[in-house]
C-alpha cells in the first residue's frame, strides 16, 4: 500500500529503487584498564591510527575532487586536532586503552560543544565519523559504510558522513535519504555536487524495510513507499519533462519576457570551475576562499599561493562577473591563527569580517593577492565581506579594500537580520549586497542551520525570511545598486522565480542546479514571478508559501 513521507528535498531529481540501509557496527570499546607500563605503547597505537585515518580522508578527498575535497580535508583536520590528541594521551596515562581513550575524548568534545551551544555541534556526523574510523582501526573491525550491491538502489541512513557521500557511485546509488541532517549539511551540499536526488531530515526513514521499493523526489522532499504503478509513471513523466526542458534551455538566465537574471555559480576553488563552465554559469556569485585557508589551520597561505588560486578562477570567466567572499572563518570553520579558542558561542561571536578586522594583516594580504590576481584580466571582480552587521562594518571593509589598492566593486553579505533592516545605510558604503540565505535564516529564527530537528525553520520558503530578502532588494533598488542571492535558496527553481519577483538581481548556486533554474525561469514572465512572490509573502508558513507560489505560476 502506497504511503507518503515528507522530509527536506536537497538535490533535484527522482530516484525509484529498492532500499538498502547503511551498514552499522558497534564501535564502543570496552572500558578496560591497562598497566602503567603499557601507556606509551597505547599512545603510539592511538597516534598511528589517527595519522592513518587522516591520510585516508585526504586520499578520499583527492579522489573525489571539487567541493568534496575541501570537506574531507577539513574532516582530516578534526582527526589530528592537537587538543583532542592531548586529551587522548591524558586518558591513556590514567589507564584507558587507546580505543577507549579516543572514544571518550571525542564524546567529551561532542558534549562540550553541544552544551556550549556551539555552531560546530551541527557537524555531528563529521565528528562521529572521524571517531568511528579511528576506533574501528584500533579494534581491527570493518567500518560501517555503503552496502555492497550489484544492482542500483536507494540508500537510507541515519546520517551520511562526508567520506561516505563523496565517493558514492551514482551508477549504483540512485538517491539517498537520511533521518537527520539539514538542507545545508555537508551531505546535502555533496549530494547536489554529485547530482544525486536526496532527502534529509526525514524521521522514521530508517524503519523502512530492506528491499522495499521507494520513490524519492529530491525536488519536493516527498518519499513514496511502495508507489503504485500510476505514481511511478507520474514521477517518471515529470522527470522526463524536466530532462527535456533542461536539454532545451541554454544561454543567459532570463524570464520568458526577457528580464535578465544572471545565473552564477558557487565555487570553493579552481577544482569547481569546470562544472560551473559546463553548466553555463555566467560567472561566479560566491567564491568561498576559506577552503584555501583550511589547508593549514596554523597559518594563513602565502600571498603567492593565494594569487595562484584566485587567478585560476578569474581566468575561467573572461568578461564574466566573479564575486569573491573574503575569508569567512570562525564557527564551523575555526582557524588556530585567527579564531578565539574560548568563545562560549562562536556562531554569535568573532567570526567572518569581525575576525579579519581583528587581524588586519590577514585581510590586507588577501585583498592585495586579489588585486594582483586580477591584473590584466578582462574580468569583473567584485569582493564582499561576510557577517556585516551595520554601516560601521561596511565602511571598515570598504576602507580596507581601498587601502589595498583593489580595483573592484566592494559589497556586503546580508546574513544578519540587522543588515537587512539597515540595508540602505550599508549601501552608502558599498556597491552591492549578496544574501547568504543559509545564515540569514539561522539568525532570523535562532535555528542552527546544521540541526535537522529545526529544519522547519531553516526552510528558505519561510515568509519572514522572504520579507528580509524583499527588504534588502527594495533597498538596493532605491539606491540604484544590485542585490543577489548566493545561499541555497537560489538552487530551488520555483523559489528562484519568487526571488526574482522579490527584486533580486542575480542568483548564485551549486553548478548542478543552474540548468534547472534556467529552464524554470524561462517559463514565466517577470509579472508572474512578482505575483508568486506576493502570494508567498502573504502566507503563514513555508509550506503554504510554496503552495501559494506554485498555484500562481500554474495559473490556478
Amino acid at each position: 500500500m502506497e504511503t507518503t513521507l515528507r522530509g527536506v528535498g536537497v538535490s533535484h531529481g527522482v530516484a525509484i529503487g529498492e532500499v538498502r540501509h547503511m551498514g552499522t557496527a558497534v564501535l564502543e570499546p570496552p572500558a578496560k584498564q591497562i598497566a602503567a607500563d603499557e601507556a606509551e605503547r597505547e599512545q603510539g597505537r592511538a597516534r598511528q591510527a589517527v595519522e592513518a585515518v587522516s591520510a585516508d580522508l585526504m586520499a578520499r578527498g583527492h579522489l573525489a575532487g571539487g567541493e568534496a575535497q575541501h570537506v574531507l580535508e577539513a574532516q582530516a583536520m578534526i582527526a589530528t586536532d592537537p587538543e583532542l590528541m592531548s586529551d587522548v594521551d591524558r586518558r591513556i596515562v590514567v589507564g584507558s586503552t587507546a580505543e577507549r581513550a579516543v572514544y571518550d575524548a571525542f564524546a567529551s568534545y561532542r558534549d562540550l560543544l553541544a552544551g556550549a551551544g556551539e555552531y560546530m555541534a551541527g557537524r555531528v556526523a563529521d565528528l562521529d565519523d572521524v571517531r568511528n574510523r579511528i576506533v574501528a582501526r584500533l579494534l581491527g573491525v570493518p567500518m560501517p559504510g555503503v552496502p555492497d550491491s550489484d544492482e542500483p538502489y536507494v540508500l537510507i541512513a541515519r546520517d551520511l558522513a562526508p567520506a561516505d557521500t563523496a565517493l558514492l557511485d551514482p551508477a549504483l546509488v540512485l538517491g539517498f535519504v537520511t533521518e537527520e541532517g539539514g538542507p545545508t549539511s555537508h551531505s546535502a551540499i555533496l549530494a547536489r555536487a554529485l547530482g544525486v536526488p536526496a532527502i534529509v531530515a526525514l524521521p522514521g526513514a530508517g524503519e523502512i524495510a530492506e528491499g522495499t521499493v521507494i520513490a524519492v523526489d529530491g525536488s519536493t522532499g516527498d518519499l513514496f513507499v511502495e508507489p503504485t504503478a500510476e505514481k511511478r509513471a507520474e514521477l517518471e513523466a515529470a522527470a522526463a519533462e524536466r530532462k527535456a526542458a533542461l536539454a532545451a534551455s541554454s544561454g543567459p538566465g532570463a524570464t520568458s519576457d526577457g528580464h535578465k537574471v544572471p545565473l552564477l555559480a558557487n565555487v570553493g576553488g579552481p577544482a569547481d570551475v569546470p562544472a560551473a563552465v559546463e553548466a553555463g554559469a555566467e560567472g561566479v556569485g560566491l567564491f568561498r576562499t576559506e577552503f584555501l585557508f583550511l589547508d593549514d589551520s596554523k597559518k594563513a597561505p602565502s600571498e603567492e599561493k593565494q594569487i595562484e588560486s584566485y587567478r585560476k578562477v578569474l581566468e575561467a570567466f573572461p568578461e564574466g562577473r566573479v564575486v569573491v567572499r573574503v575569508l569567512d572563518a570562525g564557527a564551523d570553520k575555526p582557524l588556530d591563527f585567527l579564531t578565539p579558542a574560548d568563545e562560549p558561542n562562536p556562531a554569535l561571536g568573532v567570526r567572518g569580517l569581525r575576525s579579519l578586522l581583528d587581524h588586519p594583516d590577514v585581510l590586507r594580504t588577501q585583498l592585495t593577492a586579489l588585486a594582483k590576481a586580477a591584473e590584466g584580466l578582462p574580468v569583473y571582480l567584485e569582493v564582499m565581506a561576510p557577517m556585516v552587521a551595520d554601516r560601521i562594518d561596511a565602511k571598515a571593509f570598504a576602507d580596507a579594500c581601498r587601502e589595498a589598492g583593489l580595483r573592484a566593486k566592494f559589497g556586503a553579505m546580508v546574513e544578519i537580520p540587522s543588515a537587512a533592516l539597515r540595508a540602505r545605510s550599508i549601501l552608502q558604503e558599498v556597491e552591492f549586497l549578496s544574501l547568504g540565505t543559509n545564515d540569514l535564516a539561522q539568525y532570523a529564527f535562532a535555528a542552527d542551520r546544521q540541526v535537522g530537528a529545526v529544519s522547519r525553520l531553516q526552510d528558505p520558503w519561510q515568509p519572514a525570511l522572504l520579507d528580509l530578502i524583499a527588504m534588502s532588494a527594495e533597498a538596493a533598488k532605491a539606491e540604484g545598486k544590485s542585490c543577489g542571492v548566493c545561499g541555497e535558496a537560489a538552487s530551488d527553481p520555483l523559489l528562484a522565480c519568487v526571488l526574482t519577483g522579490l527584486g533580486v538581481t542575480s542568483l548564485s548556486m551549486g553548478s548542478a542546479s543552474i540548468p534547472y533554474v534556467r529552464a524554470t525561469l524561462a517559463k514565466y514572465t517577470l509579472a508572474q514571478c512578482e505575483r508568486a512572490a506576493a502570494a508567498a509573502r502573504a502566507a503563514d508558513s513555508a509550506e503554504e508559501a510554496r503552495v501559494a507560489a506554485q498555484a500562481v505560476l500554474s495559473g490556478e
